[in-house]
């Protein structure tokens, strides 16, 4: 395995103007790519993107480097990630090219690919895509050059795929629904879903201005959506981020859900329906509350690195199907290739209507236990404080005394020198107290 110069977990990231996100790297990017994908069957790449003013800068830019590659493009316009997905698969496309930066203010950005089968892309095809970054830029002869034309019935495909995960026999009439799109890239594609499924639905979060997305609405700012639940009384609310690919919901009563109690949700519908496949996959972060429900239902259940990549990872390694993160990420492979909040709130909802239940009592059958973390800077010169004896032992102290009641876990920030201290347990004051013992015992050997 080769290293990756530009290429993170989730594709390339950054602000704009700056790093990689700039018009001259893009159009690089685009042919650099397009070198590598090309002759490989339909020759066509779509590209969609969410509601960042620098998205039409972006687009262009990947537009002129996939036609000097002689790569046909298909143009989306505003669309969610797994929308982007779903479509380079129903297309046969070699790739499709999402412009994101999902739940980060707007002056950053990124770019991500997905595979042919709505996958996010292999290793070697990413690597191979770094070497030719290397490689001086050219352009094919003229006659060969890639057109681009727009996809216009892009939303309405998409929606009729989302409608399409709902079970057929339900419906959504008489369910008032709060819904907020982040001003982001669901925001002409949730309500339609809801409505056409026979649900009111209260709108927020669905007028972008390419600088509002993310900006005090969505799933990372949840305040919008449930004061907006309780003004109007509504059964439910869900809040999405930017690119469509997290969810996390609102009870009548106005309580927060995030992707652990949507995953319990989920989970245990699949298992009354007799569609739980093998286990459910959480990362290093879910809350021992799941794990532990999940084990009174009979259910395994397995731990990866944070990160949606590495949670369809272990999935598609254990030949398992539903799995996400606390975060808001859900994946269920029988339905959809990647992350999708719109269909996980669906499923959400099914499991509702099938209990006969509101969501409140629904998502009572687990306690969440209480998380603290406490984040430590350290030099990134001096030795690794989680290698330090004295770090070692304190962290083996916490966890003698909170036996089986807790957890400890110790991992740094992938994007800043940071060592994050997170332990969890059922009683918040000794998860606070030995968070605190952890810490200082990193402060010292940090400093």
């Amino acid at each position: 395995m080769g290293q990756r110069k530009y290429f993170g977990t989730d594709g390339i990231r950054g602000k704009v103007g700056e790093s990689a996100i700039n018009p001259e790297f893009v159009t690089k990017l685009g042919w650099a790519a397009g070198k590598v994908l090309a002759g490989r069957g339909t020759n066509k790449v779509l590209i969609g993107k969410d509601t960042r003013i620098s998205g039409y800068m972006l687009e262009s830019s990947l537009e002129a480097g996939l036609s000097a590659a002689g790569i046909n493009i298909g143009l989306l316009g505003p669309m969610p990630t797994p929308a982007i997905a779903y479509l380079t698969k129903t297309f046969r496309s070699e790739a499709g090219i999402v412009i994101s930066a999902s739940h980060n203010p707007f002056y950053d950005n990124g770019i991500k690919f997905f595979s042919a089968n709505g996958f996010k892309l292999d290793d070697d095809i990413e690597l191979a895509i770094e070497r030719m970054l290397e490689q001086p830029m050219t352009c094919v002869a003229s006659d060969k050059l890639g057109k681009a034309t727009r996809i216009n019935d892009a939303a309405g495909r998409y929606i009729e795929f989302c409608k399409g995960t709902f079970p057929s026999e339900l419906s959504l009439t008489g369910l008032k629904v709060v819904v907020d799109c982040a001003h982001g890239a669901t925001y002409h594609i949730a309500p339609d879903v809801l409505r056409e499924l026979g649900a009111e639905v209260v709108e927020i979060g669905t007028q972008p201005d390419g600088l509002n997305i993310n900006d005090k609405v969505g799933a990372t700012s949840m305040s919008a959506v449930v004061n907006r639940v309780k003004e109007v009384g509504a059964d439910l609310g869900f809040a999405l981020d930017g690119d469509g690919d997290r969810i996390m919901m609102v009870d009548h009563l106005g309580n927060v859900l995030d992707g652990d109690q949507i995953l319990y949700i989920i989970a245990r519908d699949a298992l009354k329906n007799g569609k739980m496949q093998g286990g459910v996959v959480g990362t290093l972060m879910s809350n021992l509350g799941l794990e532990n429900a999940l084990a009174k239902l009979g259910v395994p259940f397995a731990r990866s690195k944070v990160g949606d990549r590495y949670v369809m990872e272990l999935l598609q390694q254990k030949g398992w199907s539903i799995g996400g993160e606390n975060s808001g990420h859900v994946l269920n492979l029988n339905i959809a290739s990647t992350g999708d909040g719109i269909v996980a709130g669906l499923q959400v909802i099914a499991a509702m209507l099938r209990s006969h239940m509101n969501l409140h009592d629904l998502s009572s059958g687990f306690e969440m236990y209480p998380q603290v973390l406490v984040n430590v800077r350290y030099s990134e010169s001096s030795a690794d404080p989680l290698e330090a004896e004295d770090v070692q032992q304190a962290s083996r102290e916490a966890e003698s005394a909170l036996g089986k009641r807790g957890r400890v876990l110790l991992r740094k920030s992938g994007t800043e020198p940071l060592i994050r201290v997170m332990v969890e347990s059922d009683d918040k004051a000794a998860s606070e107290k030995w968070a605190e013992f952890i810490a200082d015992a990193v402060r010292k050997v940090a400093s």
